[in-house]
C-alpha cells in the first residue's frame, strides 16, 4: 500500500513538497552547521596566531602566564562553540525530520543513567580540566611534571590543553596524551619563575670556607654574563651543605630564573664549577653523579 501511495501521483506531489520544506531545511542545517564550524576553527587559529605573533615581536624571553592562559581558554572556548553548534544543528534537523521531540524523553532518560555509570571517567575528565583551566594549573608552553594514577609519572612541555585531555611533548619529542581525571598531582616547572638548583659532591674535609668563596665568584661571574644574566631574576647564591655522607658531603648553589630556563642555568653553572674548580685544584667526590663528559662540553661552550 505505500508503495502504491508513494507511486501515486499524490504520493509523488507529497514526496517533492517534503523535499521542498523538510530537506532543504535539513541541507540548510547541515550547510550552516559546516560552515560555523569552519569560522570557529580559522577563527581560533587566526586568535592563537595573533598570540603567538605578540610573543615572538616582544622582547620577552618566556612566556607570560596571560598568554599561556589565553591561548588554553582560546582552544577550550572553540571546542565549546563547535560542540554546541553540532548539538543545536542535531536538534533541529531531527525537528526537521518529523520526529517528535518529545519521544526522546523516555529513551534519553535510560540513555542518561547508562552514561552516568558508563561514562563517569569521561565526567571527571571535563571536571578535572575545567579546574586546570579555571585555576590556571599550566597552560601551553609550560614545562610539567604529572603524577598519574598508578604511580606513573609524565613530564614534558605542554603543546595542548583542552577540558578532557593534555598532551605534552616529553624530551624525546613524543607526544603524550592525557586524560585530565587521571592527574593526580601537578608539578609546574615553568610558572612565574623557576629555580635552578645545582649540587656539588666534594671529598671529606674540603675547606667548605673555600668551596664557598669559589661559588660565589661563579655566581658573580654567571650574574655578569651578558648570555646568561638575562635569564637570571638574581645572582645565584651558594646555600652551604646540604648533605653529609660517609665518605662525601654535598654543597648547593641555587639561581632564581626565569619560567622554563632553570635547565639552561643550571647547565651553565655546572660547566663553569668543573671549569672554576680545576683551575683551582678543588677536587669533586670520587663517587660523583655528575657527568663529567656532558660538563667539559658545556664547559667548552662557555669558554666559548
Amino acid at each position: 500500500m505505500v508503495t502504491r501511495l508513494a507511486a501515486s501521483p499524490a504520493g509523488v506531489d507529497t514526496a517533492q513538497r517534503w523535499l521542498a520544506l523538510n530537506g532543504l531545511n535539513i541541507v540548510l542545517w547541515l550547510l550552516g552547521a559546516a560552515l560555523l564550524i569552519r569560522l570557529i576553527n580559522w577563527s581560533t587559529a587566526r586568535i592563537l596566531r595573533r598570540i603567538d605573533q605578540g610573543f615572538q615581536e616582544s622582547d620577552e624571553l618566556v612566556r607570560s602566564e596571560a598568554t599561556k592562559h589565553r591561548h588554553a581558554l582560546a582552544q577550550v572556548f572553540a571546542y565549546v562553540a563547535i560542540g554546541l553548534v553540532c548539538i543545536i544543528a542535531a536538534f533541529y534537523i531531527v525537528r526537521a525530520i518529523g520526529v517528535p521531540i518529545s519521544g526522546f524523553a523516555a529513551p534519553a532518560t535510560v540513555l542518561g543513567a547508562g552514561l552516568g555509570f558508563g561514562a563517569q571517567r569521561v565526567v571527571q575528565d571535563f571536571l578535572a580540566g575545567f579546574f586546570v583551566i579555571t585555576e590556571k594549573q599550566y597552560g601551553f608552553g609550560d614545562v610539567v611534571e604529572l603524577a598519574l594514577t598508578g604511580g606513573t609519572e609524565a613530564e614534558g612541555t605542554v603543546e595542548d590543553v583542552t577540558l578532557r585531555v593534555t598532551k605534552l611533548r616529553n624530551t624525546d619529542g613524543e607526544v603524550l596524551t592525557i586524560p585530565n581525571g587521571q592527574i593526580v598531582k601537578a608539578t609546574n616547572l615553568s610558572k612565574d619563575w623557576a629555580r635552578a638548583v645545582v649540587d656539588i659532591p666534594l671529598p671529606v674535609g674540603s675547606d667548605i670556607t673555600r668551596v664557598t668563596e669559589e661559588l660565589q665568584k661563579v655566581g658573580a661571574a654567571a650574574f655578569a654574563d651578558p648570555r646568561l644574566e638575562p635569564l637570571l631574576l638574581d645572582e645565584p647564591t651558594p646555600m652551604g651543605v646540604t648533605d653529609v655522607g660517609i665518605d662525601s658531603l654535598t654543597i648547593r648553589i641555587v639561581a632564581r630564573t626565569l619560567p622554563g630556563k632553570q635547565f639552561e642555568v643550571a647547565r651553565s653553572l655546572r660547566a663553569r664549577i668543573v671549569r672554576d674548580f680545576a683551575r683551582a685544584r678543588i677536587a669533586l667526590a670520587p663517587s660523583s653523579t655528575m657527568d663529567t663528559t656532558e660538563l667539559n662540553a658545556d664547559a667548552e661552550e662557555v669558554t666559548r
